[in-house]
């Protein structure tokens, strides 16, 4: 798969709602990006795991459930301990103002919430990931 952009699209803790993950990995698979989607409820070992055994340009978290300023430090906190702070986090969902500014403070290279168009976030990937 060598010159594709691989990305993880991951659905961490309890929330069960993926059709906007799901969404999001058609339109980047469309854009001719790898994805590799991880399914729901996945703890952010698991998806750390899979990011960089898949090895990963960017890790996706889409995340509805209000629980962002827990599960997405830990798994840049992971990412860090295994060396991979270089992987580009984006997080996608429900995210408050003031948080989506500690999330980036914290190292999210970007957060796209409901009704971002998906050229938006194809069009950050390709900018941003080196082919």
């Amino acid at each position: 798969m060598a010159g594709k952009i691989r990305v993880v699209i991951a659905k961490p803790g309890l929330d069960g709602h993926d059709r906007g993950a799901k969404i999001i990995a058609r339109a980047l698979r469309d854009a001719g990006m790898e994805v590799i989607y991880t399914g729901l409820h996945q703890t952010p070992e698991q998806i750390v795991e899979t990011a960089i055994q898949e090895d990963a340009d960017a890790v996706g978290i889409s995340i509805l459930s209000g629980a962002h300023m827990t599960l997405v430090p830990r798994i840049l906190e992971l990412l860090r301990g295994q060396g991979a702070e270089d992987l580009l986090v984006l997080v996608g969902g429900t995210i408050p103002q003031d948080d989506v500014t500690e999330l980036k403070k914290q190292g999210v290279a970007e957060v796209f919430t409901p009704g971002a168009p998906t050229s938006e976030i194809v069009d950050f990937l390709q900018g941003r990931v080196p082919v």
